[in-house]
């Protein structure tokens, strides 16, 4: 079984999709956030931008960088740090101080906009995918945060910025009585979990998630002479057959036999015809019993 990719985590780069394959991941740049009543850089409002409705930018480095979205009416700045002597990477940062005076250890956030800043900032932030090139400039960055003004009470803003990032996630939802899932749900991003795709046999696909004191594998093969396709929903069996395609998600535990469906919504392939990136979304049901496992994957796409 060849290795597909290294496994992503703190510094390994970025799978890189094919250039035109049906269902190629296009990289997203966007900036958005939520203010609650009385927060005072966000005014209780919400905002949203794209590169079609402003000029969104990042400079600085991975020990700090700044984001700054802007447009004919609007300015916004979001400051993020590494604690002193550190760089950013993938992880959740907790106990962050304004990033221009932050103290001891803490990591520094600082968000404003319109004039409007904080003189002191109780927050937090989580970093999902940073990545910089040879010079040290951020060429892809994907986080969020949470801050509050002046007091650790005080009404929130919290916002999504995303630079030139490809979705990397995967969700599960377990119905009571769904032995892989224990009737729990969760969500895995870069900032708590590592993610990893191989080649499984011909044209099936091995992802394993890591993170939250957790381990999922999903085994996806296509029907037994085809190859994957973005856009068909395929009926799944733990093994695949003549018009139907392997799945088998495990995680607090597995299936012996199962069936289900699966989808796939995005997928890319090098040149060789490897895939590098596919989103899909999945049910299966074990044993023939009625309880679902319900799931959706973003792996660059």
């Amino acid at each position: 079984m060849a290795s597909l990719t290294a496994t992503i985590g703190l510094t390994a780069g970025l799978a890189a999709p094919a250039a035109a394959a049906t269902g190629t991941p296009v990289a997203v740049t966007k900036y958005s956030h939520t203010s609650a009543s009385g927060d005072w850089v966000g005014q209780g409002g919400s905002v949203a931008y794209t590169p079609g409705t402003a000029d969104i930018t990042v400079s600085g480095e991975r020990e700090a960088l700044t984001v700054r979205v802007e447009n004919e009416t609007d300015w916004w700045t979001v400051e993020l740090a590494a604690p002193q002597g550190e760089k950013l990477h993938p992880g959740v940062y907790r106990g962050a101080e304004r990033a221009s005076s932050r103290t001891g250890r803490a990591p520094g956030l600082d968000v404003s906009g319109d004039s409007r800043g904080c003189n002191q900032v109780y927050g937090q932030f989580s970093v999902h995918q940073i990545e910089a090139d040879a010079t040290g400039a951020i060429t892809v960055l994907d986080a969020t945060y949470t801050q509050r003004c002046e007091t650790a009470d005080a009404p929130v803003l919290k916002g999504v910025v995303k630079y030139r990032a490809y979705p990397l996630s995967f969700t599960y939802a377990s119905e009571p009585g769904d032995y892989p899932g224990q009737g729990r749900s969760g969500t895995h991003t870069g900032a708590t979990s590592l993610f990893s795709l191989q080649e499984w046999g011909v044209g099936g696909l091995q992802y394993d998630v890591s993170g939250k004191r957790e381990t999922w594998s999903a085994l996806l093969v296509p029907p037994a002479g085809e190859r994957f396709e973005a856009g068909r929903t395929y009926r799944t069996e733990r093994g695949n057959g003549p018009g139907v395609a392997g799945l088998d998600v495990s995680g607090f535990g597995g299936c012996n036999a199962s069936e289900g469906t699966l989808t796939l919504t995005r997928l890319a392939r090098g040149e060789d015809g490897v895939v590098t990136a596919f989103a899909a979304t999945f049910v299966q049901h074990c044993e023939g019993a009625e309880p679902a496992l319900r799931g959706t994957i973003h792996y660059y796409a």
